[in-house]
């Protein structure tokens, strides 16, 4: 599940007093809801952060929000293991996603390492699995706003615990690249495996540090 569409509500009668066409199927949507997963697999905590549109720089975004949230509990951990589904907007080759990791690398101080499942494993991810817990929080419910959205996200458990929920607001572009040359710095920090290259990345921070 990538996208929430929540349907826009119409008054009865308009500023004329007219009665207001009805719709005989829902109403389109006035906004999509992306919802970001995170889950941290040794404890089943799960943060679900909303945002308007998926691309590299929210899922980037949404990371940092959540790494924000969690340090405090985590001053330990020098090295983050990401697994994700191999989407076109955080794939190994996708190059704005690529330089946001890096650039969070350093960020956070933490050295990170990107494990991608192949083209049509995405199911053996854990995190998959907390798609069909939510949808069926929110079945019948009518998703006409963000605070509805959050409610019913907040209602759902994932191994007997609720998750933190929270949401990003503005616009993101779609499409963002870099040309071959702005990304050559970026491509210097990142070290593939030999054996799959596009499947198994660590990028090590600059700095120790946050």
């Amino acid at each position: 599940m990538r996208a929430i569409t929540p349907g826009g509500g119409k008054t009865r009668t308009g500023s004329d007093g007219e009665a207001a066409k009805g719709w005989d199927h829902d109403p389109p949507a006035k906004r999509k809801w992306t919802p970001l997963g995170i889950l941290m697999v040794a404890t089943g905590a799960l943060t679900l952060i909303f945002g308007t549109k998926e691309t590299s720089d929210f899922l980037v975004d949404g990371l940092k929000r959540w790494w924000g949230q969690v340090k405090g509990g985590q001053n330990h951990i020098r090295r983050l293991v990401i697994y994700l589904d191999n989407g076109p907007n955080n794939s190994g080759t996708r190059t704005q996603f690529l330089k946001r990791m890096v650039e969070f690398a350093d960020w956070s101080g933490l050295e990170i390492r990107l494990v991608y499942y192949p083209p049509y494993h995405s199911k053996y991810n854990p995190i998959e699995r907390c798609w069909s817990s939510l949808e069926k929080k929110w079945g019948g419910e009518l998703l006409n706003s963000i605070k509805v959205i959050l409610q019913c996200a907040l209602r759902m458990s994932w191994k007997k615990q609720h998750p933190t929920v929270m949401h990003l607001e503005g616009e993101y572009a779609n499409g963002v690249r870099l040309s071959r040359k702005e990304m050559k710095p970026y491509m210097a920090r990142l070290e593939r495996s030999t054996a799959l290259p596009k499947y198994d990345i660590t990028i090590k921070p600059k700095n120790r540090g946050h």
